[in-house]
């Protein structure tokens, strides 16, 4: 058992607050380290910018917002403030400690809430569920693919690619929501597609949220980008004229925290936050939090008596095509085969988040490209 409080500087919490807002809810680490037992959430700052593609900014002050917002009545679970992983002797220290953290944290059935530094940050995620020996599936909310050269030392801009030469490799699928055209490096696509992951463009997410939905909650962790919103949304002096606004971000931080399978998220920024950012950062928080305390528990492991189940036969691949409608909150999964493997006794199958317009595409006899995808994956 780790002793995580020699991974923490505690916080002074000098913020006025009432006995009906979050700050007189949120256990902090101000003298004591709080004892931690879950299911819970966990936020902490990690404050490390040596990493970054831009000189180094200053912490968002987001506490100054966040404690003085309102908790739902059912938000019954802990809710920890563990306070600010400094950064370590070296950048590597840093990803040590930060794994570290997130490894303890999951296994204890509390949710790390990250608020960064910069999105190499990811990769310290990532590297507590190496520790695990868990298969993971990650999602970046990003307007770019950071995936970038190989060769380079690890930063903002290719810890995707850092991800996949760790071997053994325990990542399964990427995801990316929001990414936009101007900062997509053609060769970047091009891997990303031999690799079978999944993208939902900025331009579809505005026409249909329902597209990326399926994408969070496939996730284990959760890699947040700030920059993915528009700088006017931000109040901040640089940025990008595109993105997401800010009902769009904290609609996204809703619906990864009634994820079943999310166990982690991270808040990353490379863009200075003023009061209007850090503000809305302290929003996305709290929507992640409702969505959290929102769950039904229905992702597929318990009682297929809890779904519907519609078979459809697919001409294209001679086989017949299996979806699950939850009868708690009407979102589908997809049942895809693992390839034949000679001398297998049994076939197995991996179920997989997807649309109601997957099933409509399947009863059209269009084989899902989410079907296709994951089957090479499983391959």
């Amino acid at each position: 058992m780790i002793d995580l409080s020699i991974y923490f500087q505690p916080i002074s919490v000098s913020i006025p607050f009432t006995e009906r807002q979050l700050g007189a809810q949120i256990v902090s680490y101000q003298s004591d380290f709080p004892d931690l037992t879950g299911p819970g959430c966990a936020i902490f700052s990690v404050p490390e910018y040596r990493g970054a593609a831009k000189d180094q900014i200053s912490m968002p002050a987001f506490r100054s917002t966040f404690y003085q917002l309102h908790p739902e009545s059912n938000w019954t679970k802990p809710i920890y403030d563990l306070g600010t992983i400094e950064p370590g002797a070296t950048l590597t220290d840093t990803y040590f400690a930060l794994a570290s953290v997130v490894s303890e944290l999951v296994k204890k059935n509390i949710i790390p809430i990250v608020i960064g530094g910069s999105q190499d940050l990811t990769m310290a995620l990532y590297q507590g569920y190496e520790r695990l020996e868990q298969l993971v599936n990650t999602c970046s909310i990003d307007r770019s693919i950071d995936i970038g050269a190989t060769e380079a030392e690890l930063n903002s801009k290719n810890y995707l690619s850092h991800m996949l030469l760790q071997r053994p490799c325990y990542l399964f699928n990427h995801a990316i929501i929001g990414l936009q055209q101007p900062y997509a490096a053609a060769a970047e696509q091009e891997l990303f597609d031999k690799l079978f992951f999944d993208i939902c463009r900025l331009g579809e997410f505005n026409q249909d949220f329902r597209l990326a939905e399926p994408h969070l909650r496939n996730a284990d962790i959760i890699s947040v980008d700030i920059e993915s919103i528009k700088t006017a949304e931000l109040g901040s002096a640089s940025g990008a004229p595109n993105g997401f606004t800010a009902a769009q971000f904290c609609q996204i931080a809703k619906y990864a925290g009634i994820s079943d399978k999310v166990t982690s998220i991270g808040f990353f920024s490379e863009v200075q936050l003023g009061q209007t950012g850090a503000a809305l950062l302290a929003e996305g928080i709290w929507y992640f939090l409702q969505g959290y305390f929102a769950r039904v528990g229905d992702f597929p492991f318990g009682s297929k008596t809890d779904y519907t189940k519609f078979t459809v036969f697919m001409d294209q691949v001679s086989r017949e095509l299996v979806f699950f409608k939850s009868n708690k909150s009407a979102r589908w999964w997809m049942e895809v085969p693992y390839p034949p493997q000679q001398g297998s006794r049994y076939q197995r199958h991996h179920l997989v988040p997807c649309n109601k317009s997957d099933y409509d595409n399947a009863m059209n006899n269009e084989l899902p490209d989410l079907w296709w995808k994951t089957y090479q994956k499983l391959g």
